[in-house]
């Protein structure tokens, strides 16, 4: 638990674990999440329909967010080394090391907001600064995993890098399908919108020392967004998968409802 909330008794008495496991069906659920999304967005590009197209290719962004962050912790129902590829494929199709991140999201977990956090620490940023220099965050993150990483991290980090290049290539120079051209394109952009999104608006506002992350309510909204606002529960319990974030958000509200004011919008 963060350091600046481990004395409230209340968090302690929460009951979690209950709620670490996942049944067959919400295995197969997790695991297949964003696949229509990347399949609806390749294909209406290929028909021209670009602004639909972007629709998409958001919602798979977001959904691979959803099943990446539930890799980086292992919490996907699956093995250490069927997570570790779940992370290699989402980093070719996604065009970011997945294991880099994960090197920097879980040294957020132990840093929250602390000196030493390299993922958050534009938390206190303005936001129209961190929009602009978001293009800069992906490559943060990975100079950053890097020096922190074990060695096996590492070959990971540099397989994934690799992969992503080559990837490339072969999209824009060898196979050249329009739909492909606008994915990448589409995931370019999107990875430059990643401090923004997955970082600042769960953190702005958040102390070391007191409340380190906001969440969410209403069901549209968490609808919408997939339950990836329930952030304060994530850093809470973050061995809890993104699927049962609600039920564990309605033992936060009983057991302290005040923490639930910080909402993301």
């Amino acid at each position: 638990m963060p350091a600046g909330m481990v004395h409230d008794g209340r968090l302690g008495a929460i009951e979690w674990r209950d709620l670490v496991p996942l049944t067959a069906v919400e295995r197969v659920w997790e695991l297949t999440l964003s696949v229509p999304w990347l399949v609806l967005s390749v294909w209406l590009y290929q028909r021209g329909w670009a602004l639909p197209g972007a629709t998409a290719s958001f919602f798979f962004f977001l959904t691979g967010l959803r099943q990446s962050h539930n890799a980086q912790h292992y919490a996907l129902g699956i093995t250490r080394r069927a997570h570790d590829a779940m992370l290699f494929v989402l980093s070719v199709a996604m065009l970011s090391s997945m294991h880099a991140v994960q090197v920097t999201h879980l040294h957020h977990h132990r840093h929250c907001l602390d000196d030493d956090d390299v993922e958050a620490g534009h938390a206190t940023w303005p936001w129209w600064y961190v929009l602009i220099t978001g293009w800069w965050f992906p490559i943060h993150l990975t100079r950053n995993a890097w020096r922190l990483g074990t060695p096996g991290k590492r070959r990971w980090i540099a397989a994934e890098l690799v992969a992503m290049v080559v990837w490339v290539l072969a999209v824009v120079c060898v196979l050249g399908v329009p739909g492909l051209v606008w994915h990448v394109a589409a995931m370019a952009t999107g990875q430059c919108f990643t401090a923004f999104f997955a970082v600042w608006i769960v953190h702005r506002g958040c102390t070391h020392d007191g409340q380190i992350a906001r969440t969410q309510r209403g069901w549209l909204k968490n609808l919408v967004s997939y339950a990836m606002f329930y952030h304060l529960e994530h850093h809470l319990f973050p061995a809890v998968p993104t699927c049962h974030l609600p039920r564990l958000a309605e033992r936060l509200d009983h057991a302290a409802p005040e923490l639930c004011e910080m909402n993301v919008y």
